[in-house]
């Protein structure tokens, strides 16, 4: 009896250290985009900062990934973890102190990197303390739902964090969980190795990771210094040689850190368009969607934190919905439909976008259809994806998974934020003509972005053909994300549809 409940308390211990961890990483992501358009204006910052502040962060998860799973494998999963989450408390700290734009970007970038390897973590280590098929479903189950409660009520507490002290608790609320964390994990977490554990395919990590920064960097810093600069050029160049570098190196490594034999797999190949699909759109506009609410309806932050709800919440509602249905019709059906719906938000939101005395009314009914068919794709991707593999496989299936996520969102969130400072930029070119100073509306465009209009005033820009200006470039963005998501939900609709191959 005594066995039972001393086993009892350590799985139950264990699993709360893992999902604070997991709620912790969940609420970075989803929590902190209602803080831009405050911090961009008490740092003083550029409309480029707060898509860096970001970027930095999934960046730099991105590049941790495969690293952080290998390094656990082989000096021990609750070492790595817990020298993680550690690292993740001290990076938060510096973030909610940061006095400039510059050490917040590079402080958002070593926490993502910790951050990305607090959450690989979690997994290795659940997979390794629940070793039971019950209780390991169980515990990946309350796992699951506390990352939904992360991502899902992030802006709302975010947006209270703001509105009741300010918004640098929103980085070091992380502080005392870490604490609470590391005392959990450190009483009730087995230590566990695999004595097979693969090397470490550090020039593939490398050359990803260079990849995805240049093409980022480029998307983001062009509108600035010109797409036909030399700098600009060399900087696509670079990011192009670095991918075909990339796969060349995983082509002969004894030790690949992606396996792309896998994509012959017919269901493999069609969950992880569903991947880059649901992160084309849905994950890199909730950056943009504050700016609309305060910016350009003049909401306040706790309101914003409110509308936001409708937008995350449905994800966390239809999963149960999703797997029944996934069981019922394959998941040949569920993830393309989930795709057609975020789509389908996406439209529904540009339509409530432009019409006339727009409001959080004229989107809800988008940021519904499109938290609905997140919903719908969101884990049967991932279930869908490590299924289709081998098990010695699913590791690297998981890894791809997460991978494709994070780069599409890193990519997107620059080439959203490259449509919309681009749609502001010709329309104010077109509205105020004699203003020829490419450099000034540029500067113009970022201001009305960031609402400091009083020099757009000055000029004879009136407040009402502001918010017309704005809404007219979220419409744009909005029917990038759908037409986008869209053709995506064809290609896994395709894809899913091959002749089935098994390795």
């Amino acid at each position: 009896m005594m066995n039972n409940s001393l086993h009892k308390k350590e799985h139950n211990g264990s699993l709360m250290a893992i999902c604070l961890a997991a709620l912790m990483f969940g609420f970075e992501i989803s929590s902190v985009p209602v803080s831009l358009p405050i911090i961009e204006k008490e740092l003083h910052g550029s409309f480029k900062d707060i898509q860096w502040i970001m970027n930095a962060y999934t960046i730099a998860c991105c590049t941790v990934l495969m690293a952080a799973g290998t390094l656990a494998d082989k000096y021990g999963r609750k070492r790595i973890f817990m020298y993680n989450v550690m690292l993740f408390s001290i990076t938060s700290l510096n973030c909610g102190l940061a006095q400039n734009m510059s050490t917040l970007i590079i402080s958002r970038f070593l926490q993502g990197l910790s951050g990305g390897a607090m959450f690989i973590c979690t997994i290795a280590n659940l997979s390794n303390q629940f070793p039971e098929a019950k209780e390991r479903a169980r515990a990946f189950s309350v796992w699951g739902v506390m990352v939904g409660v992360g991502l899902g009520f992030g802006p709302i507490i975010g947006s209270a964090i703001m509105t009741e002290l300010n918004w640098r608790w929103i980085f070091l609320i992380h502080v005392p969980i870490s604490l609470i964390t590391i005392v959990l994990g450190y009483q009730y977490i087995t230590e566990s190795k695999d004595s097979n554990s693969q090397k470490l395919d550090i020039w593939g990590i490398l050359f990803l990771a260079l990849s995805v920064f240049s093409v980022t960097y480029f998307i983001i810093q062009s509108p600035e210094a010109g797409f036909k600069s030399v700098k600009m050029i060399l900087v696509l160049l670079s990011s192009i040689a670095c991918f075909i570098t990339f796969l060349l190196v995983e082509k002969k490594s004894s030790y690949p850190m992606f396996d792309f034999s896998v994509f012959k797999i017919s269901n493999f190949s069609g969950a992880i368009m569903g991947s880059i699909g649901m992160n084309f759109s849905f994950w890199p506009f909730i950056i943009y969607l504050p700016i609309l609410f305060q910016t350009g309806f003049g909401y306040s932050v706790i309101f914003t934190g409110v509308c936001l709800l409708a937008y995350t919440l449905p994800s966390l509602v239809v999963p149960p919905l999703a797997e029944y249905l996934t069981l019922r019709f394959k998941a040949k059906v569920v993830i393309p439909s989930g795709l057609f719906l975020i789509g389908t938000g996406f439209l529904l939101m540009r339509y409530g976008c432009i019409v006339e005395n727009a409001s959080w009314r004229t989107l809800l009914s988008g940021m519904l259809v499109a938290g609905i068919g997140l919903g719908f794709t969101n884990t049967p991707v991932t279930n869908t994806a490590t299924g289709a593999v081998s098990n010695d496989r699913v590791g690297m299936a998981s890894g791809i998974d997460t991978s494709a996520r994070l780069i599409t969102l890193a990519i997107n969130i620059a080439v959203m934020g490259f449509i919309l400072i681009n749609e502001i930029f010709n329309n104010i070119r077109n509205a105020l003509t004699g203003h020829e100073n490419v450099a000034e509306l540029h500067r113009l465009a970022e201001r009305i972005i960031s609402g400091n209009n009083t020099l757009v005033n000055k000029i004879g820009l009136p407040a009402s053909q502001i918010k017309t200006v704005l809404a007219d470039a979220f419409g744009s963005v909005l029917l990038f994300g759908g037409v986008g998501v869209w053709v995506l939900a064809l290609c896994s609709f395709m894809l899913f549809r091959l002749k089935q191959k098994s390795l």
